[in-house]
């Protein structure tokens, strides 16, 4: 007899400088469609052919490239045009004006104190 393991892979969370803003669920093709959606201020001339522009600080977390970057990049740089988060993604950009991503209040936790 032989059994099957159903591994489940949780959806990234995208935050900026330690916010979390989105979960990354495959709704859009690439994260710079995801931001944009949200409405989060970042520069891009993708679209006019000029590669590079969106560049963004990853601080912590991994992306996978839909098609090989044309621009060259640091280590802890990406290309939010032609990638998608593969872990929880902590990008240098501003929260500001951006709605931070909470959980509803009936699904927080509540702590028991025992005395």
């Amino acid at each position: 007899m032989s059994s099957s393991i159903l591994i489940f892979k949780k959806d990234p969370i995208v935050s900026l400088q330690g916010q979390p803003v989105l979960l990354f669920n495959q709704q859009h093709e690439t994260l710079l469609e995801a931001l944009e959606f949200k409405k989060i201020k970042i520069f891009s001339e993708c679209r006019s052919g000029y590669c590079g522009a969106c560049k963004t600080r990853v601080l912590s977390g991994k992306v996978n490239y839909l098609t090989p970057p044309l621009a060259s990049l640091e280590a802890d740089e990406c290309l939010p045009c032609c990638c998608v988060p593969e872990t929880n993604l902590n990008l240098d950009l501003s929260p500001d004006g951006v709605q931070v991503v909470t959980r509803p209040p009936h699904l927080l936790q509540k702590t028991l104190l025992l005395d």
